[in-house]
């Protein structure tokens, strides 16, 4: 009796998991709009983080500082630990960013005014310095504060 037992609740239960399962998609035609307005933020942030970098091989801050949002949070591979957008600016006389390579860009959105982007940049120093090439990984959290898009948050990670 109680095997009977369990064997009904069983199929109920399994019974009410699949009837809240929403009905699987499948990609048609239609899904031309939305391909489309991916390509446009890929190629618009693709934008955004080389602007990010020539700012920083530039050392520009004016530059460099508008692509922070006012409560910035960045965390480098040095070690040092957080820092917030003051900090981020200032010590951008520091780098010595010759020059750089991104590769591997993957934008995914997270609602209408957020989007985290990963990529890796292989950075180059000038040629009389001592390490020549470091590669990192990054993630930023980008958001949109009214119509322009900014850093809140920049993560890298060493590659070896």
């Amino acid at each position: 009796m109680r095997g009977c037992l369990l064997m009904i609740c069983a199929s109920l239960l399994t019974s009410v998991a699949f009837s809240q399962q929403p009905p699987a998609t499948s990609k048609t035609v239609d899904d031309k709009p939305a391909a489309a307005a991916a390509s446009s933020l890929d190629a618009m942030f693709e934008s955004k983080i080389k602007a990010e970098w020539e700012a920083i091989k530039n050392k520009d801050k004016k530059a460099y500082g508008d692509m922070l949002a006012d409560d910035y949070q960045g965390v480098e591979n040095d070690g040092l630990g957080e820092r917030n957008k003051l900090q981020a600016i200032n010590e951008l006389l520091a780098t010595n960013v010759f020059n750089y390579t991104l590769w591997g860009m993957k934008v995914t959105p997270l609602g209408p005014d957020t989007a985290f982007v990963v990529y890796e940049s292989t950075m180059q120093f000038p040629p009389k310095s001592q390490l020549r090439y470091s590669r990192i990984y990054i993630g930023e959290l980008w958001v949109k504060h009214g119509e322009q898009w900014k850093i809140l948050h920049y993560q890298e990670t060493h590659v070896k």
